[in-house]
């Protein structure tokens, strides 16, 4: 073979190559955008808890809004422990966060089907609280 021939035959596979690895990336996005979309139309439920003393507020996703943006809502001197089930739709996601003058003994907790899917205390529950993957997703 000649140099010619042999760089035809190898930009062809590299062209086949390219064009099967973006049809199995199509078809991957394909599935991810069907779950999607099949996840949207879904709800859930999950319970969000919070423990500790000293706190001054809980704002906390309820499942009004859309999942790019949450109505949040948001509890004033709340008592401990502090309890809130709350329906969510599709990909939108469980979210908790507490603020505490005392964030020494605080907890956050996200609670699916009975299973805790998020937890954070002390300092890490003050400074981003409990936010979840959406449970339905994947």
């Amino acid at each position: 073979m000649n140099r010619r021939t042999t760089r035809t035959a190898v930009s062809a596979l590299a062209v086949l190559g390219l064009a099967l690895g973006l049809g199995a990336c199509s078809e991957a996005a394909e599935k991810a955008a069907d779950q999607v979309d099949k996840s949207v139309g879904e709800s859930y439920e999950v319970t969000y808890e919070v423990t500790g003393k000293g706190i001054e507020s809980i704002d906390y996703h309820a499942g009004d809004g859309t999942a790019m943006a949450p109505e949040i809502v948001s509890e004033k001197k709340p008592t401990t422990p502090w309890k809130k089930t709350v329906k969510l739709k599709g990909i939108m996601p469980p979210a908790v966060m507490p603020v505490s003058l005392s964030p020494a003994d605080l907890t956050c907790k996200v609670i699916y089907q009975g299973k805790v899917i998020k937890e954070a205390k002390a300092e890490q529950a003050m400074a981003g609280g409990c936010v979840a993957v959406s449970p339905v997703v994947g």
